[in-house]
């Protein structure tokens, strides 16, 4: 794989609103290599998420391109971004989303056995017991503490082998106690996995982990050019919202 894993040159999301054309992101350029830990920061609504999502392929960006893993998500379809997304993207979010059916073991084994690994639940009670959570592999979502739930989520991230881990507000829903703790764990892991990590935060002490800060705010664009040291500021459009 290229050094460079993420490449978005001027991104644009706008929607149509009754009082006119809303601006949540405009010229976006961003480019993260291959291994880099980079938090995206700012204030409430300030495209954050958005930004998030589109480089993921979640979200579609409105103007621009964005390429993820050598693939250039904005000329593909729903279906094939969600290919792309399976091979390459790991996930952790603020409200954990584990599906409450399942036990922890199996939302774990889930990424592996949508790709048809046959060792799914070997590498799922592996990623259960580096998250400390060896002995609750059979309990659900909703008989786990919510630290519980973020390390499941966590190693399910994980259990996908992802070339990015998108992580967006992970510490979020947590008290300050287990947040650090979590925080500990995703760094951990993601140093042991050598993944690209990209991380949405409003915790300044949590982003200043990475290796580098994106920070967005409403206004102007300042292109991100180093990978170390200072904090670099990413301005959007105004009346953006996250």
């Amino acid at each position: 794989m290229s050094l460079r894993v993420v490449n978005a040159k001027n991104v644009a999301k706008k929607v149509a609103t009754q009082a006119g054309e809303l601006v949540i992101l405009d010229g976006i350029d961003l480019e993260i290599n291959n291994g880099e830990s980079v938090a995206i920061v700012g204030e409430s609504g300030s495209g954050k998420t958005t930004l998030l999502g589109i480089l993921a392929g979640l979200d579609v960006a409105s103007a621009g391109t964005v390429e993820l893993a050598g693939h250039e998500l904005t000329a593909l379809d729903e279906e094939a971004r969600a290919l792309v997304r399976g091979e390459h993207v790991g996930f952790v979010f603020q409200s954990f989303q584990l599906l409450a059916s399942l036990t922890a073991l199996e939302n774990v084994m889930l990424p592996a056995e949508l790709r048809g690994e046959t060792l799914a639940q070997t590498q799922a009670t592996e990623l259960l017991a580096k998250v400390g959570l060896g002995d609750r592999a059979d309990h659900y979502p909703r008989q786990l503490s919510g630290g519980e739930q973020q390390r499941v989520a966590i190693a399910r991230a994980f259990a996908s082998k992802p070339t990015v881990l998108f992580a967006d507000e992970p510490t979020g829903n947590l008290d300050t106690q287990t947040g650090t703790k979590i925080s500990d764990l995703l760094f951990d892991l993601n140093s042991e996995f050598g993944t690209t990590l990209i991380m949405v935060t409003h915790d300044h002490k949590l982003a200043e982990r990475c290796g580098r800060m994106v920070t967005i705010a409403a206004g102007q664009l300042v292109q991100p050019e180093q990978t170390d040291g200072p904090e670099i500021m990413v301005q959007t459009g105004t009346g953006e919202i996250e």
